[in-house]
């Protein structure tokens, strides 16, 4: 097992690549710490999880830093350690033209996809520093290395999320906390259904259609395969690995 014995937060833990990490990390012999803003939800994936002792459930909203500040403590309080952090918390937004945005609709998708990564590492470095190290995984996107039309504010988010690890990479290295950022491309998930949603209502199956037409693998990728890379990055596997971003898009964002 990769990562046994230790404990890893999962923030966004009921959405497709939050659950499936959840799974893979469980079954690898981690402790977990799963946030998320709804009870009933986490309940949920508990149950599937199989009720384990070593699941901590905490509703949190990513926004609010007394309620991450609070996970932390959970964790450090049931586990007496936090070794990796999978910072996965946001949404895509709306999409539409850059000048359709109002300001409020552009402020929440970079609230929601780059403070609630901050405040994670802003309460969560210290601790691992403190201990000798530990793992940061922040979730970015595709979107964050490309532009993507229609989606200005999350591209815009999710680059900031890996200007935001390559900063915090140099600042922590020398602690022994490693801080990497993983770029999913299209995952079959309620976000790329979401997209394809609002693009077009009438035939969301077309913007499927077109997107799998653009990637060299020409499919989706799924969350279980998001999950293996975030194993490796929180893992002594990817022990030199530190400020990347890591690309899982079947090589969308080459094509």
């Amino acid at each position: 097992m990769r990562i046994e014995g230790k404990t890893a937060v999962i923030t966004g833990a009921t959405g497709g690549i939050g659950s499936a990490t959840a799974r893979l990390f469980l079954d690898e012999g981690a402790n977990l710490v799963l946030t998320g803003r709804s009870v009933d939800k986490l309940n949920q994936l508990h149950a599937e999880l199989g009720k384990p002792d070593n699941a901590l459930l905490c509703v949190v909203d990513a926004l609010d830093e007394a309620a991450v500040k609070a996970s932390i403590d959970q964790c450090l309080s049931a586990f007496g350690r936090l070794d990796i952090i999978l910072a996965n918390a946001g949404t895509e937004g709306v999409v539409q033209p850059l000048e359709a945005y109002s300001v409020e609709d552009f402020n929440q998708t970079l609230l929601v996809n780059v403070t609630g990564v901050w405040l994670y590492l802003k309460h969560g470095v210290p601790v691992m520093r403190d201990q000798g190290g530990g793992a940061i995984v922040a979730v970015a996107s595709g979107a964050g290395v490309v532009g993507f039309p229609g989606l200005c504010p999350y591209a815009a988010s999710k680059h900031a999320v890996c200007g935001m690890v390559k900063t915090a990479c140099i600042e922590n290295a020398q602690h022994g906390v490693r801080i990497n950022a993983l770029a999913p491309g299209p995952i079959d998930n309620r976000m790329m259904q979401s997209l394809g949603l609002q693009s077009n209502p009438d035939d969301p199956d077309a913007f499927r259609d077109m997107v799998m037409s653009s990637n060299p693998m020409g499919r989706y990728g799924t969350s279980e395969e998001i999950a293996k890379l975030a194993l490796f990055l929180g893992s002594e596997e990817s022990s030199y690995c530190n400020g990347g971003v890591y690309l899982a898009d079947g090589g969308f964002t080459a094509a």
